[in-house]
């Protein structure tokens, strides 16, 4: 895949599940964090995605939900 090499930020991966015609929204951000990256794990395993974009969209997704609990607790 092309030009997706550079996943950085939580937008980028959801422009990535959005090639695939993959639109998450479930109303609370860290559950719609955790759906991106079931959707992910789909996609790498039906080939569609190669294993380092994989890997670098699951580390964003990783980052945000991390921060995401943090920003959670300190509410």
């Amino acid at each position: 895949m092309p030009g997706t090499t550079n996943l950085r930020t939580l937008y980028d991966v959801q422009q990535l599940l959005k090639r695939f015609n993959v639109f998450v929204y479930v109303g609370k951000r860290l559950w719609d964090i955790e759906l991106m990256a079931l959707e992910l794990d789909n996609l790498y395993q039906a080939r569609v995605l190669e294993r380092d974009v994989y890997l670098q969209a699951k580390m964003v997704l990783k980052k945000e939900h991390r921060e995401e609990e943090k920003y959670q607790q300190e509410r």
